[in-house]
């Protein structure tokens, strides 16, 4: 008896216990990133409802959080990003405190109605919801701590305590704070978020959250060739098994062959790929563009050339009035560079005033266009003709 109850049922060994625990926190994090982010909160893909309720079931057990909650948390996230209605930008916030608190700012954010109310459209409020999940919230952390322990014996304590920790620590701080503080940026979107890791292995995907936040409503995190998204591979599985269907993924750039001038196709392809329009310009343009520059900068101005590199492709609303001085005087003194900043506004603009009819977007288009093969500068010349091979392109995955 004494053995039984310090051992547990299964009575693992220390090493297959440290599996058990990681295989059950995965599951966890399958359910984060693909039944409340990428199905519930941005209807990425629809999912069978037999596989629906085995989440919603094991979120109840292990994390205390249910899906009203969690979706529409996270929908005013995208709708008041880094503003002070969102509920965890560490922009805002402060890292510290978004990494330190939040759960709090979590838990706090779920006492509001009027955000329940209001991002909350769409979740389950069927027998089980009403009576069981939402009215008994710490009743499955409580029953998954008596099955670790019949599992697990007194090591299920342990196991029962990282469970617990698991979403708190990476989810509500990881994710929502070093997401919007550190790593790389694919893309150039309004908001500070940002790529921790390619692979997105330990928290499935979510690491990839530069992605998610500049295509939002897409199922596939990952967009270049060297990143991986966890939470994918198990949507493509759940999809061969016919128990889920993507619904959308992020549109991969559609290039004719050769060059045909701007016209109507062009501006949509443009639109479509606007994010991957700017990031080939940053890629292509600013950055060899700017190196030539710094190249023939004499030693006086070297700094400021290295502090305000990152200002070329950041996003307007990102750049500090400190940083929007440094930015200006760049400029002022260098026509060159003057000249690709002002071109790359000029380009979002045009996509930006949604006001506009077609006629007058491909007219803008077609103007940028001539400007920029009469601007002299070799890498602006080859990006407007690449300009215009963008075409429309079907979503496919």
């Amino acid at each position: 008896m004494l053995n039984y109850l310090s051992e547990g049922l299964l009575a693992p060994s220390l090493g297959a216990l440290v599996l058990i625990t990681l295989a059950m926190t995965h599951v966890t994090i399958v359910s984060v990133t693909v039944y409340l982010h990428r199905y519930s909160a941005h209807r990425a893909l629809d999912m069978h409802p037999v596989l629906k309720h085995f989440f919603r079931f094991w979120l109840w057990l292990t994390t205390a959080q249910n899906t009203l909650e969690w979706t529409a948390i996270h929908r005013k996230h995208h709708a008041k990003c880094e503003t002070e209605e969102d509920p965890h930008s560490p922009v805002v916030k402060g890292i510290r405190k978004v990494l330190s608190e939040g759960a709090e700012l979590y838990r706090e954010e779920a006492e509001n109605e009027e955000t329940l109310k209001k991002y909350g459209a769409g979740c389950p409020n069927d027998w089980v919801e009403r009576n069981v999940y939402s009215r008994f919230p710490m009743g499955g952390i409580a029953l998954m701590a008596v099955i670790d322990l019949l599992l697990f014996g007194a090591a299920g304590i342990t196991v029962w305590a990282v469970q617990m920790i698991w979403i708190p620590l990476f989810a509500a701080g990881v994710i929502n704070g070093l997401g919007h503080y550190w790593g790389y940026r694919n893309f150039e979107c309004a908001d500070a978020s940002r790529n921790i890791s390619p692979w997105g292995i330990l928290i499935g995907g979510e690491e990839l959250h530069n992605n998610h936040h500049t295509y939002p409503n897409s199922a596939k995190l990952s967009v270049r060739r060297f990143e991986f998204d966890a939470g994918w591979a198990w949507i493509r599985l759940f999809e061969i098994l016919g128990l889920a269907k993507v619904k959308k993924v992020a549109p991969k750039p559609a290039l004719e062959k050769s060059a045909h001038g701007i016209d109507l196709d062009a501006l949509r392809g443009v639109m479509q790929h606007r994010f991957q329009v700017m990031r080939h310009y940053r890629k292509t343009v600013i950055t060899p563009v700017f190196k030539q520059e710094q190249a023939r900068a004499c030693d006086a101005t070297r700094d400021l050339y290295a502090r305000a590199r990152a200002l070329f492709h950041r996003d307007t609303t990102l750049i500090k009035p400190g940083q929007e001085k440094r930015l200006q005087k760049l400029t002022e003194s260098n026509e060159t560079l003057h000249a690709i900043y002002q071109f790359r506004l000029r380009l979002q603009d045009i996509w930006s005033q949604t006001s506009r009819n077609s006629t007058e977007m491909v007219e803008a288009l077609e103007q940028w266009y001539h400007d920029a093969r009469e601007s002299g500068i070799a890498a602006l010349q080859d990006f407007a003709d690449q300009l215009t091979r963008y075409r429309p392109a079907t979503t496919q995955h």
